[in-house]
């Protein structure tokens, strides 16, 4: 009989996360940074889609025509219930990825998006989906690809592979995958507690095996359970996706932009000095101990002018998507934390308070209007829009007429996802029709925007409401660490909550038109 899953955990779910990254609105602004001609994309594709949130988000969210596939059909079928909520259109399949691609009813693409995807399957699958994104990428198409890489894994391989064949040989027979998980990882610890050469040549592994400890489990089956994992090289992955004529464009980090979080003086005046720039990349790895790639890649690359590339970037609209009081000025590249200029940010957060969306050429003509931020250049501005836009402070904003199509898909999903927060917290995001894709909004919140759809209009009102719904599955609030038991404690908490949400959160989601 055949082996569906190909060696891919499937006794475990995955879990039911959004990644911001797949969102083909985030590939301009990177793009234009990088001086290159952004694609326009009509249609696209995810491959490896898990729960589906993403795709189904993504897909609500926009005018993009999506396709996608996940070999795991209990994922598959939650996905196409959500394009189905949505009336999207969204085209979700359960197939393996030689199946999928060789289904004649698929479109080419302007867009085709893995995130967790290549470092968990198998040569024989890596071989399938080049050949894929070889014959289905149009041309001037982007891929996004993540994937685990080298140098900042070395160390951990042989602790990987020792965590997956003790889960194989050792593992009790018939135990589910967390068991196995836990076995594996407690006898890790009893290895360390031994002092061998490895832990004392590597002192860095025994705190990642605490932080893999506290991760769910969901995520951790699947990150290092699974029969084939491989990290893989920068050159490697070069090597790999060359016979589909692709050309590395750029970080789908934008943090990655931005050297002087990342890089020594020295690490980038060698990087300068390296003509090729695949093996620039491949140095600057080493570089930050690079552990976690983001890429576009585009089949195509073709550069802008100096004044094709000034325009388009003035052009480009942002908001602001958190309160502006909550925006940190402290970012975290590979040279630690970091303290932004508030000569330069504070300005820049000011004009954006009012969580309108704006063109950066607005915001320059804004700032240069005020003498005291005359002085402030266009370069600044951008460096910020990038930090701001890495941090999720800042979101790329959609034509109105694209919003305007996308309300009502985002409307329908958004009152199913809200609905089922009643008895989950695990779908903690909703879809905005002016973004494009997902923002986090945890349980309470979605609860809270419910019960404000239905009628109820004061916060006292969503607290009771959001109460009522507790009470019947018996669940009770938790405050600094402690359970609150009465009916007027978790009232008053709950009060407290919506009170917060009213004044903080509501008016941003009231501009992503959300609420």
């Amino acid at each position: 009989m055949t082996d569906w899953t190909a060696g891919y955990v499937a006794d475990i779910g995955y879990t039911y996360g959004y990644y911001t990254e797949l969102n083909p609105l985030r590939v301009r602004l990177a793009f234009l940074n990088a001086g290159l001609v952004p694609p326009e994309v009509g249609s696209a594709c995810e491959l490896g889609f898990g729960q589906g949130m993403s795709a189904n988000l993504h897909a609500a969210a926009s005018v993009v025509q999506w396709s996608g596939t996940d070999f795991n059909p209990a994922q598959a079928a939650f996905a196409q219930e959500l394009a189905r909520v949505a009336e999207s259109g969204a085209q979700l399949f359960d197939e393996a990825f030689d199946q999928f691609g060789a289904r004649a009813d698929l479109p080419e693409f302007d867009y085709i998006g893995l995130h967790g995807i290549w470092s968990w399957i198998s040569d024989e699958n890596r071989a399938v989906i080049v050949d894929f994104i070889r014959r289905k990428l149009k041309v001037g198409g982007v891929l996004y690809i993540s994937y685990n890489t080298q140098p900042g894994w070395a160390a951990m391989v042989p602790m990987r592979d020792l965590l997956t064949e003790h889960a194989e040989v050792l593992g009790s027979d018939g135990a589910g995958i967390v068991s196995r998980i836990d076995a594996a990882l407690n006898f890790a610890d009893q290895l360390l507690a031994a002092n061998p050469a490895y832990a004392r040549a590597n002192p860095q592994i025994a705190e990642r095996i605490k932080a893999i400890k506290g991760q769910n489990r969901h995520y951790v089956a699947h990150e290092y359970f699974n029969r084939d994992w491989q990290p893989m090289a920068f050159a490697q992955m070069g090597r790999w996706l060359q016979s589909a004529k692709l050309t590395w464009a750029c970080s789908a980090n934008y943090l990655d932009a931005i050297d002087a979080v990342n890089l020594t003086a020295e690490q980038q005046t060698l990087l300068a000095s390296i003509p090729d720039p695949m093996f620039r990349q491949t140095t600057r790895d080493f570089c930050v101990n690079q552990q976690f790639r983001k890429d576009y890649w585009v089949k195509g690359c073709r550069t802008l002018t100096a004044l094709e590339q000034a325009e388009a970037l003035r052009g480009q609209r942002i908001l602001l998507a958190q309160p502006r009081a909550d925006v940190g000025l402290k970012v975290t590249g590979s040279l630690g934390e970091a303290t932004l200029q508030e000569a330069v940010y504070g300005p820049i957060l000011d004009q954006l308070a009012d969580h309108k969306p704006k063109t950066l050429g607005q915001l320059e003509q804004a700032l240069k209007a005020t003498p005291s931020t005359q002085s402030l250049s266009f370069a600044q501005i951008l460096q910020a829009a990038m930090v701001l836009s890495a941090t999720g402070a800042v979101q790329a904003v959609q034509d109105d007429a694209v919003v305007q199509k996308a309300k009502k898909r985002t409307d329908r999903l958004n009152v199913y996802l809200m609905t089922k927060a009643r008895s989950s917290n695990e779908l903690s995001y909703l879809a905005s029709p002016v973004t494009g894709g997902g923002v986090t909004v945890p349980r309470f919140q979605q609860l809270f925007l419910l019960a404000k759809q239905q009628g109820h209009k004061h916060p006292q009102d969503w607290a009771n409401f959001v109460w009522n719904i507790l009470a019947l599955q018996n669940q009770r609030l938790v405050k600094d660490g402690k359970t609150l038991e009465t009916v007027e404690e978790n009232l008053a908490e709950l009060t407290a909550q919506a009170s917060e949400f009213a004044e903080k959160q509501l008016p941003i989601l009231k501009a992503l038109q959300i609420a």
